[in-house]
This record gives C-alpha cells, sequence and structure tokens, in this order.
C-alpha cells in the first residue's frame, strides 16, 4: 500500500509539473503581455478568480451544510484558479483560444501563490475541522516550485526556441493528459467507497451549482465580445487540481474521505461545463475565435 500511494505520488507530481510546462510551452511572451495590458480583462478576471469563486465556494459549502471533508473539498477547488482544462474548453466552444490560454496560465501562476492564504483563511474563519491546519508556507514553497518553475522553463523555450516548443508542445500535453487520467482514477479507486456514498448527496449537487456560478461569473466579469467572455467563463469554472492536491498530500496526509469528495467535486463540475461548451461551439462558426 505504500508503494502505491509513493507511485500515486509521483504520477501527481509529474501531472502538475508537465501541465505547467505544456501552459508555458503554449503561450507566447506577445500574448502574455497582450493579456497583462489589458487592464479591464485582467482585473476582472483577477477579482473573479482570486475573490469572487473562493467565497462563493465558501458560501456553497455552508448553504448546502456540507460535511468536513466535502466543505474542505469545495473550498480548496474555489481556492485554486487555473485548471489546464480551461483553456481546451475555449477549443471546444470556438471561443478566444489565445486569450482563454493565457488568462489560464496566468491564473494558474498567481493562484499557485495565492491557494495557501485563500483556503487557509476560509477553512479557519469557517471554522471547519477544528485539527486542520495548512502550513501556508510549506504550501505555498510546494506549489510555487511545482508550477512557476516549469511554466517559466515553458516561456522561456517558448520565446528562444519556437522550434522545440512546437515539438515539445503535443509531447507534453499527452503526458498531462494521461497522468490526469491516472491521478483521477487513483482518486477514484481510492476513495470509491467514499465516492459511493455521495452519490445522490449535496455534495455532487454543491459540486454542480459551484461549477454553473463560475461560469457565469468569469463571463459577467470579462469584457470584449461573446467568445471572449464565455472563454473567461470556461477558464473560471475550471479550477486547478494540483496545488488541492498538495494542500491534502502535506495538510491531511492523503485523508481518503477529502480525496473522494475532492474528485466527486471535480467531476460534477466537469459534467456542467463540457455540455455548455459543446453547445456555445456549435452556434458559432470555425472561425468565430
Amino acid at each position: 500500500m505504500d508503494t502505491l500511494q509513493l507511485l500515486f505520488n509521483a504520477v501527481t507530481v509529474i501531472f502538475i509539473a508537465v501541465t505547467m510546462l505544456v501552459a508555458g510551452l503554449g503561450t507566447t511572451l506577445p500574448a502574455l503581455g497582450a493579456v497583462l495590458t489589458d487592464l479591464p480583462l485582467l482585473l476582472l478576471a483577477l477579482l473573479a478568480n482570486l475573490v469572487v469563486i473562493p467565497l462563493l465556494g465558501w458560501g456553497v459549502a455552508a448553504l448546502f451544510g456540507l460535511p468536513t471533508a466535502a466543505f474542505v473539498a469545495l473550498v480548496l477547488v474555489a481556492s485554486s484558479p487555473g485548471g489546464p482544462f480551461g483553456a481546451k474548453l475555449g477549443m471546444v466552444q470556438k471561443g478566444d483560444v489565445v486569450a482563454g490560454t493565457v488568462m489560464q496560465a496566468l491564473l494558474a501562476a498567481v493562484g499557485s501563490l495565492t491557494f495557501g492564504p485563500t483556503s487557509s483563511g476560509i477553512l479557519t474563519t469557517a471554522k471547519v475541522g477544528g485539527e486542520i491546519s495548512l502550513d501556508v508556507a510549506a504550501l505555498i514553497r510546494t506549489v510555487a516550485i511545482l508550477q512557476l518553475v516549469p511554466l517559466a522553463v515553458g516561456l522561456v523555450v517558448r520565446h528562444y526556441a519556437p522550434s522545440t516548443a512546437r515539438s515539445w508542445h503535443p509531447v507534453a500535453l499527452t503526458v498531462s493528459n494521461v497522468t490526469f487520467v491516472i491521478v483521477l482514477v487513483g482518486m477514484l479507486t481510492g476513495s470509491w467507497h467514499d465516492i459511493v456514498a455521495l452519490v445522490g448527496s449535496r455534495t455532487l449537487l454543491a459540486g454542480f451549482v459551484l461549477s454553473v456560478a463560475a461560469f457565469a461569473v468569469g463571463t459577467l466579469l470579462a469584457t470584449g465580445p461573446s467568445a471572449r467572455r464565455t472563454t473567461m467563463g470556461g477558464v473560471t469554472a475550471v479550477r486547478n487540481v494540483g496545488p488541492p492536491l498538495a494542500a491534502i498530500g502535506i495538510a491531511f496526509s492523503g485523508e481518503r474521505a477529502v480525496l473522494g469528495a475532492l474528485a466527486a467535486v471535480l467531476i460534477s463540475g466537469l459534467v456542467v461545463v463540457l455540455p455548455i461548451a459543446a453547445v456555445l461551439g456549435r452556434g458559432r462558426g470555425d472561425d468565430a475565435a
């Protein structure tokens, strides 16, 4: 069992690092600069992802009266912006793919630094599980190393060796997708009884509500044409699983109940946003972005 846990942890680290490498390899510095200089879009996206959604996750968890493990999982997810699948949703809905990709990478980088203080602050204020204590410094250090370093490497390679970046990108993307599936399966199988117990429970419903609300908030708190606004909605709705996994490993010793609740929240969220993106895509032409 210890060997399996070590293997799961190793695959999780690979998934987090490679996913951020993919974001860097797919982002040019001019595109990053264009988003950074679009102050209304940038400030609204930061407001939505770093303030509104974490508070919304707290509110939804409290509204549904979730048990401790599910409450923690929902807050961790809500506090972690920049999920890599958010950029893919931009492609599915034929939205503003460039803006979506750049914003996802930016939010993941910023979120790696804000995740610890945000999630810890909410859980402490909500007084969920008196024994829970997040080592914010260790969490920031771990997540920043796993995310910011690969992102920086990808950006540098893309800028100074674009042909190399283009050749690396599909391979890294495949590794990211495969390891994501392995991590998700590991979470499901390792917490199967907990997830079965959650079926039909308020946890799945809370995950649905959070995802729909996040998509709406991200769309409303954005600027530009409809394609860009709904792309920001998709980016906002998909949260970054890397920091929550790191937090569970550091603060909760990989507690099975929290992992099960996290997997349930993630799956319910994807079930919501994928159909929304698909419907939007069918209503747009191939050149909509």
